[in-house]
């Protein structure tokens, strides 16, 4: 005869064993200041060669009449002028150098950024952006929270300066986060 204690009970839960799962949200080791300088540098190089070669060959392809407008620039009271100078400048093959020197550095990161969030920068020096529970952040999260929302103050004119420099200085705190990491709730450690 079959009692009810013979036959396993349909209505109660499952039973398994579970083995700890690792916690993929480990925040890591913070990143030093010295090498998100470093990465900061490396990255200002790199964005500066982007501009700065298509630059020197357009005032080399236009000889003393590229330099010429920037001096005529200064002498008048159109503020923009000396936009229109650059622009006199970045005509032709230094223009397209611009756009291909920008599109190629640009790509590069979008590339980093997206699959390890990391710039060139910070993939040479060996770190990386992080979410401050330790998640990886979004390529949306790094390109809109800590690079466009942080640029926006730097379009006012004399505040521009002076965000920069409290922008920088605030890596000095005991969290290693500059305003850019608040804004965005991220955190730079090594990879």
């Amino acid at each position: 005869m079959n009692t009810q204690s013979d036959q396993p009970n349909r209505y109660a839960a499952p039973q398994a064993e579970v083995e700890d799962v690792k916690d993929d949200t480990e925040v890591g080791e913070l990143a030093g200041r010295g090498e998100r300088l470093g990465a900061a540098l490396l990255d200002g190089l790199l964005w500066g060669f982007a501009v700065w070669i298509p630059l020197f060959f357009g005032i080399f392809a236009n000889g003393m009449d590229g330099l010429k407008s920037f001096t005529d620039s200064a002498n008048t009271a159109n503020p923009f002028s000396i936009f229109m100078a650059f622009g006199k400048l970045f005509t032709g093959t230094a223009g397209l150098l611009l756009i291909i020197g920008v599109l190629i550095v640009g790509g590069i990161n979008l590339y980093f950024v997206a699959k390890n969030s990391q710039s060139i920068g910070k993939k040479l020096v060996g770190l990386k952006v992080v979410r401050t529970d330790g998640s990886k952040a979004t390529l949306a999260r790094i390109f809109w929270m800590r690079n466009v929302v942080n640029f926006l103050p730097r379009l006012i004119p004399f505040v521009a300066n002076l965000y920069s420099l409290v922008d920088s200085l605030f890596i000095f705190g005991e969290q290693r986060r500059c305003i850019h990491d608040h804004i965005a709730d991220t955190i730079v450690v090594k990879a």
